[in-house]
């Protein structure tokens, strides 16, 4: 329900505002739509790099592209995901996105073009110094703030990953990666070679198949693969006979219970899961189909993310033989394609590198607590969202093993109840703590996929026990978010007036 308070939107260049929010996506949206809803009186302001609301669903524009996590999920819990398709494309997200800044009061509060640089904390006062960039003019901005929250998800947006291929200039096509995909570009009748195993190369050749092009699918190691219907029947079913609220919380714990079995299924059972989504594909594709080397991997299912194919859309295109799947390694480009290890060249009018993102946390964004930079992979994340001896600053990162929007809305949440907490206690600020040096320290995020792997060593650190340690576990965090004491073991409660001309304390060490 949209709220009746208005509040006026900040002058960037002089005013405070009691929370910044970085980024106008999907976590940015819902972390703009709980403050409306739960703090009205909130001073508040948005800022997006980028000149719309949308995050990653605006950014790329490549064919096909769609959502890999059910939209029941995927979309708000405040505002329920009432479309036909329980898999949905990108426009579709990002209209539903757009409409929910509309509906909630949010959209006057977001500022576009504006890249947040740097942020200095000074801990006499329990402000942040916000200095921005316009990206338009180049002009620095400065605000200062209470509170901030970071949105800024944790892909690199102004690039993608690219190997370095042997000869890629001698290649005489045309070569896009699918994070820029040009407006102008002919597919209809062209060959085209997607370099590529994952979810965007899985969406791509059955979209450039329906196109018109002949479109091979080349991977140098096969994912694991499920297929799902874009419709949900049975939430068909239920949204026709039941309340639109019952209906929906019904929706979202039958997805949420069973993609949760799957993930514990595949980690406690790989052979059996291996074994399933191998008698999957035998039914979906001919007899004739090479299914060791195509989409049988060498780790097991989950250790990285597992491929969704809606409709099976892309076997449709390979038993037709619009599209072709080969794996093997690239020896190099040459003029007329790509030549492979084995020495076969795949000859292409248009190559699509669809080989991966490179990661970015807190959006590159240099801070600075009371004079001291902050290195975030020294740091240790406290429940996955805040940084050990950074105050008054969350970040979103949403779950690898499920939808996102899961995970954004319970940090929206719970930085409105660390809000409340910090007036209702009359203190300033809320300060994450490291936990003790015996306690063994561990990876931020543990899945095997390039993208994780190629960016570990720039990600916070977690640790072997709550609340340092990353669960990935929706119903374990529901109850870590939201009923779980704010005063625990991992943070301390500070008030400013009490530390006047000292620094922030360095986080106090905890058994």
């Amino acid at each position: 329900m949209t709220t009746s308070t208005t509040l006026p939107s900040p002058d960037l260049a002089t005013e405070h505002v009691d929370v910044l929010i970085i980024g106008a996506g999907i976590s940015g949206i819902s972390s703009a739509c709980h403050l409306r809803m739960q703090m009205p009186e909130k001073r508040f302001l948005v800022v997006e790099a980028r000149d719309a609301i949308g995050g990653t669903w605006d950014l790329f524009r490549y064919p096909g592209i769609r959502s890999d996590s059910d939209m029941f999920t995927l979309g708000f819990d405040f505002r329920p995901w009432d479309g036909a398709k329980a898999i949905a494309d990108g426009e579709d997200i990002r209209t539903y996105v757009e409409d929910t800044a509309r509906a909630y009061g949010v959209t006057p509060h977001i500022r576009f073009g504006r890249r947040v640089r740097s942020m200095s904390w000074d801990g006499a006062t329990a402000r942040w110094t916000v200095e921005i960039e316009r990206t338009d003019t180049s002009e620095i901005e400065t605000l200062t703030a209470s509170f901030v929250h970071g949105c800024t998800g944790y892909y690199r947006y102004d690039e993608g990953y690219l190997p370095e291929f042997a000869g890629m200039d001698d290649f005489t096509g045309t070569r896009i990666h699918p994070q820029h995909w040009p407006e102008d570009v002919e597919v209809a009748g062209k060959r085209i070679v997607v370099v590529g195993s994952g979810a965007t190369a899985m969406t791509l050749v059955p979209a450039l198949a329906r196109q018109g092009a002949q479109v091979t699918m080349l991977q140098r190691s096969p994912t694991y693969v499920i297929s799902l219907p874009g419709h949900d029947a049975i939430a068909d079913v239920l949204r026709r006979h039941l309340p639109a609220g019952v209906a929906h919380s019904i929706i979202k714990w039958k997805n949420v219970i069973t993609s949760w079995a799957f993930y514990r299924l595949s980690k406690r059972r790989p052979k059996l899961v291996k074994k399933a989504l191998r008698k999957q594909l035998e039914h979906l594709l001919p007899p004739e189909f090479d299914i060791d080397t195509h989409f049988t991997p060498s780790y097991d299912p989950w250790d990285q993310r597992v491929c969704l194919v809606p409709d099976a859309d892309l076997f449709k295109e390979l038993k037709k033989g619009t599209a072709t799947i080969v794996t093997d390694t690239i020896d190099r480009f040459v003029p007329e394609g790509i030549r492979l290890d084995s020495g076969e060249v795949l000859e292409a009018d248009i190559v699509v590198t669809a080989t991966g993102l490179n990661l970015l946390m807190m959006g590159g964004i240099e801070l600075v607590v009371d004079g001291e930079p902050v290195s975030v992979p020294d740091t240790v994340a406290y429940k996955a969202m805040m940084l050990s001896g950074v105050p008054n600053f969350a970040f979103t990162v949403g779950y690898t093993n499920a939808s996102w929007t899961l995970k954004a809305d319970m940090v929206s949440d719970y930085v409105c109840r660390l809000l409340r907490h910090l007036d209702r206690t009359g203190t300033d600020y809320v300060l994450p703590v490291e936990p003790d040096p015996s306690l063994p320290r561990e990876d931020f995020n543990n899945h095997t996929s390039g993208y994780i792997q190629r960016s570990k060593h720039l990600m916070p650190k977690a640790a072997s026990q709550l609340p340092w340690r990353l669960d990935e576990n929706y119903f374990l965090d529901r109850k870590l978010f939201r009923t779980s004491d704010l005063e625990d073991e991992g943070v301390r409660f500070v008030k400013a007036s009490s530390r006047v001309g000292s620094r922030v304390p360095e986080a106090e060490r905890v058994a």
